[in-house]
C-alpha cells in the first residue's frame, strides 16, 4: 500500500516529525487541542500539495512549509469550518445549485393563468417564438387556449437575484428594514433627560438639542427646555423625527424655506440620521442593529419573487412553497412529481430532477435533511456549512485527490454521525485519500488508520504518540487518546438543585417550535440537547436570547419570564467574533493594551521617544507601512484563491527596526505576539493585570493559542471560548445568564473535562449556564437536561425530556438518551 511520506516536519510546534500516512484510506488525525493536528494536516500537507501542484503548472508564490520533504502527494482539497459567503442573498438552495435545477423545472413545466382568457395554461403546452427587441432576443409564448402572446417565464423569472424575478419592493431579499422606534426614543422623557437613545454622549446630545431648538425657532414653534417629547405638537415631532428637509415639514410650512446652516437650525432628524448611517455602513455596523427591525416584505410576504413568478405552479405547488419545505419533504415532492409526469413532460425535466434527487440525498446522508432551501447561508453553523461542502465534493468524479476535513461531525447529534462516516468512506472508495481532523470516537472506530499527536498542547505537543487502528491506539502506552478511551467514566452522581427560581418560556412558536413551554432552573448548568434541526438553537438563541428586545415581532408569541433576575445576559454563539484580519487574540482580550503600555515604559523606548501607540500594528508610527502592520501582503493567484506571502520589507515582523529594537525580558514586541498564552504567563509573571487576562485564557482552554493569532483563523469553539474569557474578565461579581452554542467544538475529550471544571466554577459563583450541546461529556456533567425532538425540522420542535442525566439514562427513550447510555455503558 502506498503512503504519503512526510520527513522532517518542523512547521509550528511540530518537532521534526517523520511519518507515513497510508493513501486511499480514511485517516483520522487526533490529539489535544493545539497538539499540532491542524499544523500537520493544513500547514504542512495541504500547503505542500498546493505548492507542488502550482509549480507543476508553472505558477509560484506559495512558501514551502518547514519540512525536509513530502513525497507521493497529489492535488488536495480542504473542506473547513470557516464561513466564507456573507452575502445575505445566498441560501442553501443557491449554494447547492438545487434552486437552479428547480428554476429549470419551473421554466419547463410552470402553469399560469393567461392574462387574456384567464385559462390555466402550461409552459410545456404553449408554442414559443423568439423576437429581437432593441438588440436583445426575447422569448414569447402563445396561449394554448386563445393564442394571446405573452412573455415566457424563463429561469431568470424564477430567480430572486435578477431584475425579472425579484420582488420590486424588497429587491428579492424577502425582508424590508423598519425602525425600532421604542429603541430610538422614549417620548415620556425630555431631550435633556435622554429621550433620544443614540444621543448618549453629553456634548453630542447638547449639540443636537441646540440645533433642533434653532429649527423650532426658525419655524416659529419654540419649545421650553425639559418638555417631554410626548407633549410636543405634531409639527415639533415632525421636525425632531424627519428633519428640516423632509417632505412632511415642507408641506406643513410651505412658505418657510429650510435653514441653510447648522447654527440656523439645519437639523437632519433622528430617524433620517439613522437611515443615512445604515445606508453608509451597508448594514455592517452592529451598533445600528438595535435601532432597526427586519420585517417581512408586505408585497411578496417574504417570498422574494415578483407577482407573476411566485404564482406560477408545478403540480399545484408554487416555487416559494417548495423552498420552505425541509429537504426531506422536498425529496418526497420530487419523487411524487416524477410519478405524475407524462412521457413528454418527463423528457423535458428528467435531467434536472435526477440532479435534485442526487444532491438532496447526499445532504440527507450528512444529517442535513432538516434544512430548507430558503435557509440563509450566513445563518449556517461551521459544521453545517462543512457538511454541505462535503456533499458537494461527492458530486465530483475526480480520483486520486487528498481531501482534508476539519471536524466534519461538528454540530451533529451522535445519531447523525454515521451518515457522515458513510459519506467519508464513499469519498475514499472513489480512490481518494481522506484525512480527517477529528475527536469523535465513533469516527475513529471506523477509520482505517489513526494518528495521535501530542502528548500536550503548544510546545508540549508536536510529536507522534500513537498510530494504527483504534484498538491498536488503546494498547499504546504513550497515546493520550488511547488512554482516554480506556477510561470507564461514570455520569454525574449528584446534581445542583438550583436556587428554586426559574426562567420560563411559554408559547414558543419560532421556526419549528410547536408551542413549547419549558422551565430552566437557575444557578444550574443546563444542557439543551436533541438531534440536528430539532429546535435547540431556536429555543435558546431566537427565543430566550432575544426576549429582551424592546420591540420584537415575536414577543407576544414567545413569552419569556424571569430574565429580570439577572444583572446581564451573555450570549456566546458560533458566529465569528471578528471578520477583521487586524484583530487577534491579544487585541480582542485587551491584554495587548497592557503589553503596549509595558513596552512604552521600557527605558530604551523612553529614550527613543516611543509611546504605546508606536507598539500598535494598527496605527501608523511604529508599524511597517508596506504591509500596514499585518506582516504579510496578498498575492493574486489568478484562478486560484489569493494567498498571503511574507512582507518583503519587514520580513513578516510587522514593525519597523526602531520599535523592534526595544526589548522586554529580551523579547521584542513581535516576539511577544509569537508567544503562546502559556509562555506569556511566565514572561509576564510580575504584572498582575496582564496575568489576570492570560490566566482566564488559560482556564478556557486556550493555552496553546498565540497572542498574535488572527481571530479569523480560530475555530468556532476557540472563538466562543475566547469570548467567554473576555466576558469573565469584565463581569466579575454580577449574576449572569450565559447562553452558549457548542463551546466544546474543537476540543479533545481531555480538554472537555477541563472546560467542564470552568463551567462548574462559573455556576458555583452564582450564575446560570445554558449550553446547546451534542457532546456526551457535557450532557452527562449537566445538572439539568432539556431534550428536543423527536426528530429534526417539521418533526421536531417539542420537549421530549426534562430532568437530570441520571433520570435520562434510567428511563428516557429519546435519541439523546440512547446514545448517552451507550457512551457510559449503562
Amino acid at each position: 500500500m502506498s503512503s504519503i511520506k512526510v520527513r522532517g516536519a518542523k512547521e509550528g510546534n511540530l518537532k521534526n516529525i517523520s511519518l507515513d500516512i497510508p493513501r486511499d484510506q480514511l485517516v483520522v488525525l487526533t490529539g489535544l487541542s493545539g497538539s499540532g493536528k491542524s499544523t500537520l494536516a493544513v500547514d504542512v500537507i495541504f500547503q505542500e500539495c498546493q505548492r507542488q501542484y502550482l509549480e507543476a503548472i508553472g505558477l509560484q508564490g506559495i512558501q514551502k512549509p518547514q519540512i525536509d520533504s513530502i513525497t507521493n502527494v497529489s492535488p488536495a482539497i480542504m473542506i473547513s469550518q470557516h464561513q466564507t459567503n456573507k452575502n445575505p442573498r445566498s441560501t442553501v438552495g443557491t449554494l447547492t445549485n438545487i434552486y437552479t435545477d428547480l428554476r429549470m423545472v419551473y421554466e419547463k413545466l410552470a402553469v399560469r393563468a393567461c392574462p387574456s382568457c384567464h385559462t390555466l395554461i402550461s409552459a410545456a403546452a404553449c408554442k414559443e417564438e423568439t423576437e429581437k427587441v432593441e438588440g436583445d432576443f426575447k422569448v414569447y409564448m402563445a396561449c394554448s387556449a386563445c393564442g394571446y402572446k405573452m412573455d415566457k417565464l424563463t429561469r431568470s423569472h424564477f430567480s430572486y437575484n435578477t431584475m425579472e424575478g425579484a420582488c420590486s419592493k424588497c429587491e428579492g431579499l424577502g425582508k424590508v428594514m423598519t425602525l425600532n422606534k421604542p429603541a430610538i426614543i422614549q417620548e415620556q422623557l425630555s431631550l435633556e433627560d435622554g429621550a433620544v437613545h443614540y444621543w448618549d454622549h453629553g456634548a453630542y446630545k447638547d449639540y443636537q438639542i441646540a440645533v433642533l431648538y434653532s429649527a423650532f425657532e426658525h419655524y416659529g414653534v419654540p419649545v421650553a427646555p425639559g418638555t417631554p417629547v410626548a407633549a410636543y405638537s405634531e409639527a415639533q415631532k415632525e421636525l425632531l423625527y424627519y428633519g428640516v428637509d423632509a417632505d412632511e415639514v415642507k408641506k406643513r410650512f410651505p412658505d418657510i424655506a429650510p435653514p441653510k446652516t447648522v447654527s440656523g437650525g439645519k437639523f437632519e432628524g433622528i430617524y433620517t440620521t439613522l437611515w443615512r448611517r445604515l445606508s453608509e455602513k451597508g448594514g455592517e455596523d452592529n451598533r445600528l442593529s438595535v435601532f432597526f427591525e427586519s420585517a417581512v416584505c408586505p408585497d411578496c410576504n417574504g417570498e422574494r419573487l415578483a407577482h407573476l413568478s411566485r404564482h406560477a405552479t408545478v403540480a399545484d405547488v408554487r416555487l416559494p412553497e417548495l423552498t420552505v419545505k425541509s429537504l426531506e419533504q422536498l425529496l418526497e415532492w420530487i419523487v411524487a412529481l416524477e410519478q405524475s409526469l407524462s412521457a413528454d413532460s418527463d423528457e423535458l425535466v428528467q435531467v434536472y430532477l435526477l440532479d435534485i434527487k442526487t444532491k438532496v440525498q447526499r445532504l440527507l446522508n450528512v444529517g442535513l435533511g432538516y434544512l430548507s432551501l430558503d435557509r440563509a447561508t450566513i445563518t449556517l453553523s461551521g459544521g453545517e456549512l462543512q457538511r454541505i461542502k462535503l456533499a458537494a465534493a461527492l458530486d465530483s468524479d475526480l480520483t486520486g485527490l487528498i481531501y482534508i476535513l476539519d471536524e466534519p461531525t461538528i454540530g451533529l447529534h451522535a445519531k447523525d454521525t454515521q451518515g457522515i462516516i458513510e459519506e467519508l468512506k464513499r469519498l475514499r472508495d472513489k480512490g481518494n485519500s481522506v484525512l480527517v481532523i477529528e475527536h469523535d470516537p465513533d469516527v475513529m472506530q471506523q477509520a482505517d488508520y489513526i494518528i495521535d499527536i501530542g502528548p500536550g498542547s503548544g510546545k508540549h505537543g508536536g510529536q507522534i504518540i500513537g498510530e494504527g487502528t483504534l484498538q491498536q491506539l488503546m494498547e499504546q502506552e504513550g497515546s493520550v487518546t488511547g488512554a482516554y478511551l480506556q477510561r470507564n467514566d461514570s455520569p454525574k452522581s449528584s446534581n445542583r438543585k438550583g436556587s428554586g427560581e426559574y426562567l420560563e418560556i411559554k408559547h414558543a412558536t419560532a421556526h419549528n417550535l410547536q408551542n413549547v413551554h419549558v422551565r430552566f432552573p437557575l444557578d444550574s448548568l443546563i444542557a439543551v440537547t436533541g438531534v440536528s434541526g430539532s429546535g435547540k438553537s431556536t429555543l435558546v438563541f431566537d427565543v430566550l436570547a432575544e426576549a429582551a428586545a424592546q420591540s420584537s415581532s415575536r414577543q407576544q408569541e414567545n413569552v419569556v419570564l424571569g430574565k429580570e433576575l439577572f444583572d446581564q445576559q451573555i450570549t456566546i454563539e458560533q458566529a465569528a467574533i471578528s471578520k477583521m484580519k487586524r484583530s487577534n487574540v491579544a487585541t480582542y482580550s485587551e491584554v495587548y493594551t497592557e503589553i503596549r503600555k509595558l513596552f512604552a515604559g521600557v527605558g530604551e523606548a523612553k529614550e527613543k521617544g516611543l509611546t504605546a501607540k508606536h507598539f500598535s500594528f494598527n496605527t501608523p508610527g511604529g508599524r511597517c507601512e508596506n504591509c500596514q502592520g499585518l506582516g504579510f501582503v496578498t498575492s493574486n493567484m489568478l484562478f486560484f484563491k489569493d494567498i498571503e506571502v511574507k512582507c518583503p520589507v519587514c520580513q513578516g515582523h510587522q514593525f519597523n527596526e526602531e520599535v523592534l529594537s526595544v526589548k522586554y525580558e529580551d523579547l521584542s514586541i513581535r516576539d511577544v505576539l509569537q508567544l503562546s498564552v502559556e509562555d506569556a504567563l511566565q514572561v509576564f509573571c510580575k504584572h498582575s493585570k496582564i496575568q489576570r487576562i492570560l490566566q482566564l485564557l488559560h482556564e478556557v482552554g486556550l493555552d496553546y493559542v498565540q497572542l498574535g493569532q488572527t481571530l479569523t483563523t480560530l475555530s468556532g469553539g476557540e472563538g466562543q471560548r475566547l469570548k467567554l474569557a473576555k466576558e469573565l474578565i469584565s463581569n466579575k461579581g454580577k449574576r449572569s445568564l450565559y447562553l452558549m452554542d457548542e463551546p466544546t467544538t474543537g476540543l479533545h475529550p481531555v480538554d472537555v473535562d477541563n472546560f467542564i471544571v470552568l463551567l462548574n466554577r462559573i455556576v458555583d459563583e452564582g450564575n446560570t449556564v445554558i449550553i446547546v450541546e451534542h457532546n456526551q461529556q457535557v450532557i452527562a456533567a449537566a445538572d439539568w437536561i432539556i431534550d428536543l425532538g423527536p426528530e429534526g425540522g417539521n418533526q421536531g420542535g417539542q420537549i421530549v425530556f426534562e430532568g437530570t442525566p441520571a433520570e435520562m439514562m434510567a428511563g428516557s427513550q429519546t435519541s439523546t438518551a440512547q446514545y448517552l447510555r451507550q457512551s457510559y455503558s449503562v
